[in-house]
Parts: C-alpha cells; sequence; structure tokens
C-alpha cells in the first residue's frame, strides 16, 4: 500500500496509472471500523485501485471541543487498511487540503442543508462539501462510497454532485452494525461501559417506530419516541424525525408513492451518537 501526505505526490502516481484504470475512493476521518472497512471491501470488488482518506475535517465540527475529543488512530489505521488490500491511503494535514485559510466554502443544497443535522450543526454541511468536493477533484474517483448512517450527508452530497456536474458515482452501502444492533461508529469507543451496553435501545426504538409507522401517523409515531426517551437515564434525545428519502423534508400525510426514513440523534454525556431506519 502506498500513503501520500501531499496532493502533487498523490496526483502524479494518480496520473501514472494506466489509461481505463478505475478507481474507487473511500473518504474517512479515520478511527476505523467495520463500517469502513466494509465500504473498502465493496470498492475493491468494483474497481481496479482502491484510494481511502483519513483526514479530521475541521470546517465541519461545530463544536470545538468535538474536533479536540474525535479519535485518532492512524497507524492503527493505516495497518487495518493494508490488510484489506488498500491500494494507496491519502492522509494529508489541514494545511496541505486549505491551504492558507482553513475555512468553508458556502453550498445551496436545495434546502437539504436546513433538516435535521442542519438544524443543529451550523455550517456542517458546508464544511462536508468543501471537504468532499476538494478531495473529489485530487483523487478524480469513477465511483466514492459512503455509509447510510450518515444518509442525509449522502443526500447532500449527491445534490453537490449534480449541481457541480462531478463526474463521480455516489454509491451508498448499508448501516454497519454491532451484533447487538448499534450502528458502528468512530464515537462509539467514547462510551463508557454503562452507556455502551445501554446503546442498542437507540436501534430497538427505530425498528419499533418503524412498525408503529405502518399503522400510525408520523405525529404519533414522534411522541412514542420522545416520551420513550423522556424517562431513559443515560440518553437525551436531541431529535426525532420522518422525513423523505429524497427532499429530507418531515412526512406530513403519508403518500404510497413516496420512501420515508426515519431519523435520530441522542446524546450519551457528551458523545453524539445518530442512526436511521427505512420505513
Amino acid at each position: 500500500m502506498l500513503i501520500f501526505t501531499e496532493i502533487k505526490s498523490l496526483q502524479q502516481e494518480i496520473k501514472s496509472l494506466k489509461n481505463g484504470t478505475t478507481i474507487g475512493f473511500v473518504p474517512t476521518m479515520g478511527a476505523l471500523h467495520e463500517g469502513h472497512l466494509s465500504l473498502v471491501e465493496k470498492s475493491k470488488k468494483e474497481n481496479d485501485i482502491v484510494i481511502v482518506s483519513i483526514f479530521v475535517n475541521p470546517t465541519q465540527f461545530d463544536n470545538a471541543d468535538d474536533l479536540i475529543n474525535y479519535p485518532k488512530t492512524i497507524e492503527k489505521d493505516l495497518s487495518l487498511l493494508e490488510s484489506f488490500n488498500c491500494d494507496i491511503a491519502f492522509t494529508p494535514t489541514p494545511e496541505e487540503i486549505y491551504a492558507d485559510e482553513i475555512q468553508s466554502q458556502s453550498f445551496d443544497f436545495d434546502g437539504l442543508e436546513f433538516q435535521m443535522e442542519g438544524k443543529f450543526r451550523a455550517g456542517h454541511f458546508n464544511g462536508v462539501g468543501t471537504i468532499v468536493e476538494r478531495l473529489f477533484k485530487v483523487v478524480k474517483p469513477h465511483k466514492a462510497y459512503f455509509g447510510e448512517k450518515d444518509f442525509q450527508q449522502i443526500q447532500i452530497i449527491r445534490k453537490m454532485v449534480e449541481k457541480k456536474k462531478l463526474p463521480v458515482q455516489i454509491i451508498s452501502c448499508p448501516i454497519h452494525r454491532e451484533k447487538d444492533g448499534l450502528a458502528m461508529s468512530s464515537r462509539n469507543i467514547r462510551l463508557t461501559k454503562e452507556q455502551r451496553a445501554a446503546a442498542p435501545f437507540i436501534y430497538e426504538t427505530l425498528k419499533e417506530a418503524k412498525i408503529k409507522f405502518g399503522t400510525n401517523n408520523a405525529s404519533e409515531v414522534l411522541n412514542w419516541v420522545e416520551n420513550e426517551f423522556k424517562n431513559h437515564p443515560l440518553f437525551t434525545l436531541e431529535y426525532f424525525e420522518i422525513a423523505d428519502e429524497d427532499t429530507l423534508l418531515p412526512v406530513e400525510t403519508k403518500s404510497p408513492s413516496k420512501k420515508y426514513r426515519a431519523f435520530i440523534a441522542v446524546f450519551a454525556g457528551k458523545v453524539r451518537l445518530i442512526d436511521n431506519i427505512s420505513l
């Protein structure tokens, strides 16, 4: 596996590839787990070359403490990537990516950015759009792979690719879960033993909400979820939303022609966990 820290040297390597070589790209912020590695595996099956970036992007954190506390395990990450036959790892510094000014661009995602995560994380999706567009222009992949735990982020990236006319296909991959149902996340290692033991409650609640959505209206399901969390000793519900998968707008009246998804964000102490489920 080749490791690059500089854009110029990475692009020289990419330029040296044979014509027709397909590139699969997996952007990550490191602290890799089986969910990330499943994206690498899928990319490996579908492309000639797999490139994985490891970059903790400062512009998508609305909370400075969250950026400081985000787990950084670069040596372990590189070892894992090598064991999964990744071809190239790209590990730039913020200065390499942003040059003189670590700042986001402003994007118009046709309103997708104002729903759910956008309501609670100011500027987050501008940061996401900035880094993903930058990485796409550096790597020039044919396909890029993202996990559906960040479903809203995938829709945002798809919208950016469409509006910027970037020649890359966005591949969404199912949420990778622990055996007890907790969505795999780099943040999970920050949970206390007690919080980790209780965390499957989040997915169990989503599954029950899915069942209820079959017979109840959205507001009834929302009220039920809010009540489930009101009395939980370890978790605080930030939001629960049932939304149209395409527009991300909250459902008002159910339509058989639309696809819906339930989204949730929960605090376990200072650790913020998100999840979602197709309805």
